[in-house]
């Protein structure tokens, strides 16, 4: 989810209580407080963990990106991996071609043929807006690594503005698993932080100061767990994140425009019902509010399992990678 979606449901959450929803009227922040704890796992990843991560190996496409060149320097890394039993951090650079242009291209690992394979892709612009026959024709490539994988993220990764991703390869027993960026949803969305960040909060800000930081900091978790991702959810307890559901993608619009509307519609019910002189009828006012989530969201799914089958297809017809095979980088 979005940072604005994680702040309003932090803030949605503390107004289900009739006492912190008083206090607000009185002045208290306590509301904002849950919001900021709603947005506080993604700020100390983005502005924190990430500038400590360190690379063995920095992939720099250049203004002509070659797809072989990419996928070999991929494929040597997991090889190098999984034969000495030492993860490799592996960082895939943008492609900047103006000062709102970008060149995008896809990763996609393919643990079945044990394959990675690269193709260059449009011309985009800093909102991901691609252009129309901007790609390369036939500029891509497939290269065999000659090791089993685990992809724990989703099947393709598109590489196009800012600072690129990142991934880390690690071999666990006969396997190579492959982590999108490891240093995102660790420690950092944890249910176990969540609780001591409340037990925090109580000393701090009183009893309800913390029963909101710790609903909006769990929140938070809980909503990236529908994605692809996952977190850790009990560190320092678990080494590993847990993988999400894969319902969504959390830069999906309707998912975050979902969760703003039912969050926006659950502060206003919640205002009415613990004020002095309600007005709104609580069950037509859930109904209404309930329509759009019901229309939009059963378009949103019935979307993506028909792009899941679109994609399917494709791949057995061999229109989303070229199926030409390339020799094995040893």
């Amino acid at each position: 989810m979005k940072g604005i979606a994680h702040f309003i449901t932090g803030v949605a959450l503390a107004t289900c209580f009739p006492e912190v929803v008083r206090a607000a009227a009185q002045g208290s922040l306590l509301p904002v407080l849950g919001g900021i704890a709603g947005i506080l796992p993604d700020t100390l990843d983005f502005k924190f963990s990430r500038y400590f991560e360190r690379y063995d190996l920095e992939i720099d496409p250049g203004p002509h990106p070659d797809p072989h060149a990419i996928a070999m320097q991929i494929a040597g890394a997991m090889q190098n991996a999984y034969r000495s039993g030492r993860p490799q951090h592996v960082m895939l650079h943008t492609v900047r071609m103006g000062a709102n242009l970008w060149r995008q291209y896809t990763i996609r690992f393919d643990p079945l043929q044990s394959e990675v394979a690269v193709r260059i892709g449009p011309l985009v612009t800093t909102e991901q807006v691609p252009f129309a026959d901007t790609a390369p024709p036939a500029a891509h490539a497939r290269v065999k690594t000659g090791v089993p994988m685990v992809h724990t993220y989703d099947e393709e990764t598109n590489v196009d503005i800012f600072s690129g991703p990142s991934f880390k390869f690690e071999r666990r027993g006969d396997r190579l698993y492959i982590h999108f960026l490891d240093w995102h949803r660790r420690w950092s969305h944890s249910l176990t932080l969540a609780a001591a960040l409340g037990l925090l909060g109580s000393l701090l800000f009183g009893r309800w100061g913390g029963l909101v930081i710790g609903l909006g900091f769990a929140a938070h978790i809980l909503e990236d767990q529908l994605g692809f991702m996952g977190s850790n959810l009990f560190y320092p307890f678990t080494r590993y994140r847990t993988g999400g559901l894969k319902l969504l993608h959390s830069g999906d619009a309707v998912p975050n425009f979902l969760t703003v509307w039912t969050s926006a519609m659950l502060i206003i019910l919640n205002l009415d019902r613990f004020s002095a002189q309600p007005r709104l009828d609580p069950w037509l006012f859930t109904a209404l509010a309930v329509l759009p989530l019901a229309v939009m969201g059963g378009v949103y799914l019935w979307r993506r399992r028909r792009k899941r089958t679109d994609r399917a297809e494709s791949l057995r017809q061999g229109e989303i990678l070229s199926e030409a095979r390339e020799p094995d980088p040893g």
